[in-house]
């Protein structure tokens, strides 16, 4: 029976994307082949416990949610992922995948939100932005790109031009916590009436940089 590695399973309103503020849980699978000058869960590297997704159904089923969130880390990093976003559907929630946009996403279920970042030069990140990607995004889906000053702006601004992302599905503009000013970065969107959703992270305002919130 397929295993996967759990950092953590918590119950959360959701901090960033479509259904901010909404109740949720969160399953956070353990591992990431990036390593971002902004993660904000590097506790999530390594670690964790090996459940099989049954258990993590019943975990998750403990909650009594209407969304669920899978994240980690990096959580297509491990295959038993895919089996586990179908399981999950099959449940009946409301489900979405975050991901780095470094993997492949063309294996994910097709009723599986997938929220995928592209990420910047601030991010350190960059060259490994998988761009086969952009050919898998349904209108349900969502790209985000974390700000971490005016360059990475600019470069994003660009990338949402060169590919017109809008186009594809709803694009989310997001401050780097405590790196770029959000009212800074409001200012940009609005200046060049880029059509994109500002975004702040929710839960790091209410709890700031506290585990499993």
């Amino acid at each position: 029976m397929s295993r996967l590695r759990v950092t953590e399973i918590f119950f959360s309103l959701q901090g960033e994307t479509r259904t901010v503020g909404l109740p949720t849980v969160f399953v956070r699978l353990t591992g990431c082949p990036l390593r971002c000058g902004y993660c904000d869960t590097a506790y999530a590297f390594s670690g964790g416990n090996n459940m099989t997704i049954p258990e993590i159904l019943q975990q998750v089923a403990s909650f009594n949610p209407r969304y669920v969130t899978v994240t980690g880390g990096e959580p297509l990093a491990q295959k038993p992922c895919i089996d586990l976003l179908k399981e999950l559907c099959d449940q009946g929630y409301e489900v979405s995948l975050e991901t780095s946009g470094a993997l492949d996403v063309s294996a994910v279920d097709p009723r599986v939100i997938k929220v995928i970042d592209i990420k910047t030069p601030g991010s350190k990140e960059s060259s490994k932005n998988y761009l086969e990607n952009l050919s898998h995004l349904l209108p349900k889906d969502q790209i985000k790109f974390v700000i971490c000053d005016r360059k990475d702006y600019e470069w994003s601004r660009d990338f949402l031009t060169q590919y017109q992302l809008e186009k594809q599905c709803e694009v989310l503009f997001s401050p780097s916590y405590q790196e770029q000013p959000a009212g800074e970065l409001a200012d940009w969107i609005l200046k060049d009436r880029l059509p994109v959703r500002m975004q702040i992270q929710l839960h790091k305002y209410l709890w700031g940089d506290a585990p499993g919130r």
